[in-house]
């Protein structure tokens, strides 16, 4: 078997984030050539406000859960770290390590 030992990384947000989810997605993109990213948009969630974020069938203007996720080898994913540990809330990102499968 061929695996190889990552970093994977978890960021939360929300949709009303939408300058810091383009300017985080440019940098991982742009900066750090991270092999890919993928970002998954929740129907319900709440964080550190305790606020509600839920989708209704009426709501034009949504502000939902957004979780962006990536990994890549450790050497990638390091300094993208020092970058969140800078740019973003303590608490919304996580990360460890992990292997890919064959």
């Amino acid at each position: 078997m061929n695996h190889q030992d990552v970093l994977f990384v978890r960021v939360y947000l929300t949709e009303a984030k939408q300058a810091q989810l383009k300017q985080l997605l440019k940098v991982l993109h742009d900066d750090y050539h991270i092999s890919g990213v993928t970002l998954f948009r929740g129907i319900s969630g709440f964080g550190d406000s305790r606020q509600l974020h839920e989708a209704h069938l009426l709501d034009l203007s949504l502000d939902l859960p957004i979780a962006l996720e990536f990994f890549d080898e450790a050497e990638k994913i390091k300094p993208v770290l020092v970058y969140l540990e800078q740019e973003m809330k303590p608490g919304h990102w996580v990360y460890w390590p992990a292997r890919t499968g064959t």
